[in-house]
């Protein structure tokens, strides 16, 4: 392996602090939803193997991911504004995996990444939920 250059090393991330007077959020649902309802969600924790930019789609990650069942599952996520696909590989996250398959640009996506989503100066603002990687895949939220 040959070192990197000066020029090729990857700049520092900077952590910016919000100014929270300057976040908008979404208002809260009024509408309740029913505990049974709620409890057919099957919130994962699943650990990320690979996850590439998807060819001719400027929003669109593709995650392989180990959801605990031994299976490895896709599922796409429209962050790559916010995120590169190389910073997220070995992560722990948050996935809904039961919901339906639905194909995206030719992929077919096997549930849904987690994130939160606010405004910020006018912006959309996204902070992709990353747990302790001590949880282990395939745990389930309560």
């Amino acid at each position: 392996m040959k070192p990197m250059d000066a020029k090729d090393k990857p700049a520092p991330k900077t952590e910016r602090k919000l100014d929270f007077s300057k976040v908008e959020i979404e208002p809260l649902f009024t509408d309740y939803v029913d505990f049974e309802t709620f409890s057919k969600s099957d919130f994962r924790a699943v650990k990320i193997k690979e996850c590439f930019a998807v060819p001719k789609s400027k929003k669109l990650l593709q995650f392989t991911v180990n959801d605990g069942s031994g299976v490895d599952r896709t599922i796409l996520s429209g962050i790559h504004e916010w995120y590169e696909p190389e910073e997220l590989v070995g992560k722990t996250a948050v996935a809904i995996t039961n919901l339906p398959p639905r194909t995206m640009m030719g992929v077919e996506s096997n549930g849904m990444l987690c994130s939160m989503l606010y405004n910020y100066e006018g912006e959309e603002a996204l902070n992709f939920i990353i747990l302790d990687d001590s949880i282990p895949a395939g745990a389930k939220l309560y």
